[in-house]
């Protein structure tokens, strides 16, 4: 039992700015119930390389994407352009081992620390953040690891 769990989902989150690391929280279950997905049913997910800190690639995750993910410790996804569940590799074969997750204090976006297998981004590089920018031009600061031909060909 935990103190938080009579509080209502609306105000879940912001109780829980005062817990403590030693404290016993609500059911993952409750968590998620408060957790603020948008219009759409979605969070936005960052995946995180585990031992690196390197950010990898931001996508979307409704309940039953991070459900799954917490459930199997493979990555699932929500596409937004194919309107279903996308499990990180299932067509290119580099998936993503989920090693922990997070929800963020507002209980609106969830960090994935995972463990990549080759490339995160479907452009063949290792992340999706390769873009970079200042106040007067942009360069990119990475040369794809696979050529994306290679990645996602068809058998």
């Amino acid at each position: 039992m935990s103190r938080f769990d009579p509080l209502p989902p609306t105000t879940l989150f912001k109780a829980l700015e005062s817990a403590t690391c030693d404290e016993p929280l609500p059911a993952t279950k409750a968590l998620l119930d408060a957790a603020k997905f948008n219009a759409d049913g979605l969070l936005p997910a960052i995946a995180q390389q585990h031992d690196s800190g390197e950010v990898l690639m931001m996508a979307w995750m409704n309940r039953e994407a991070l459900e799954e993910t917490l459930s199997t410790r493979r990555v699932c996804y929500y596409s937004r352009s194919r309107g279903k569940l996308w499990r990180k590799g299932e067509t290119s074969g580099q998936q993503q081992a989920l090693v922990s997750a997070a929800l963020d204090c507002d209980g609106d976006t969830v960090l994935v620390k995972v463990d990549q297998t080759g490339p995160a981004c479907h452009t063949g590089r290792r992340s999706c953040f390769y873009i970079t920018l200042d106040s007067e031009k942009a360069a990119i600061d990475s040369e794809p690891l696979i050529d994306p031909a290679t990645l996602y060909k068809k058998s």
